[in-house]
């Protein structure tokens, strides 16, 4: 069996649950901050790697930047693509990759890789190979913004189980930590009526140290870690782990 993030099923069936009405309106002011936080000059070009259906993208475009999303989900790149034809965006495309594999050497003065889409591998040489990519997909002095759950957020907050209705949708959760806190294994369950849709996932977790680390050995000459797209503090009261990587 594949493994759960090259399950096209996944994607598909969980989309309304990663990418709620609330989430797709939030683009904007994510982007905002981003910008800020990169402080990328207008115009530029962006890579949007692991871009979904493109709710980051689409917005770039919109403010003018010159943006490739790239993500491996062939359904996602479609919606994407359709909304930019609805927005009139020329300045927007959407590739289907495997994060592992896109590189465009020194094409972009920023990437960005939001909502946790790292630390998806078994093998950690794989984690290295993307950061990798992207160091040299990034032109002297551009930067990376990464944004993923942080260990340590995670350790301050942990909740083993969530559910929530919508819509008539019913969405559990389970959590369980695993190998010496370095992975969490989540499971997804969806029920509509007499439909039960059911996967779980799992992730590789990093502190900010560790993953700054992986950015340097990469090649990246300077790192800082925030604790959210605004820019504050990585600390006790960080909601995410933001890293801000410069080429």
């Amino acid at each position: 069996m594949k493994p759960w993030h090259e399950q096209d099923a996944f994607w598909e069936t969980m989309a309304e649950h990663m990418f709620t009405p609330a989430r797709m309106q939030q683009a904007a002011a994510d982007i905002d901050q981003v910008l800020t936080l990169a402080a990328t000059a207008p115009g530029s070009r962006v890579l949007d790697l692991c871009c979904g259906p493109g709710r980051h993208s689409l917005e770039l475009a919109r403010r003018g930047f010159s943006v490739t999303g790239v993500d491996r989900t062939r359904a996602y790149l479609d919606r994407a693509a359709a909304g930019a034809r609805e927005m009139g965006l020329a300045n927007v495309t959407f590739t289907q990759a495997d994060m592992r594999e896109f590189r465009q050497a020194a094409a972009f003065g920023l990437v960005i890789n939001l909502f946790t889409s790292f630390g998806y591998f078994e093998d950690p040489l794989d984690d290295l190979r993307v950061m990798e990519n992207i160091h040299q997909s990034l032109e002297p002095g551009g930067k990376l913004v990464m944004d993923v759950l942080g260990k340590e957020t995670l350790a301050a907050r942990f909740r083993p189980h969530d559910w929530y209705e919508e819509d008539g949708v019913l969405f559990l959760e389970d959590r369980v930590l695993s190998r010496d806190w370095g992975w969490i294994d989540t499971r997804w369950i969806r029920i509509q009526g007499s439909t039960r849709s059911e996967f779980t996932l799992s992730h590789r977790l990093y502190s900010a140290v560790e993953l700054s680390s992986l950015a340097r050995q990469a090649g990246f000459r300077e790192t800082r870690a925030f604790g959210s797209l605004e820019g504050t503090p990585y600390d006790h009261r960080a909601g995410r782990l933001v890293l801000v990587a410069t080429k």
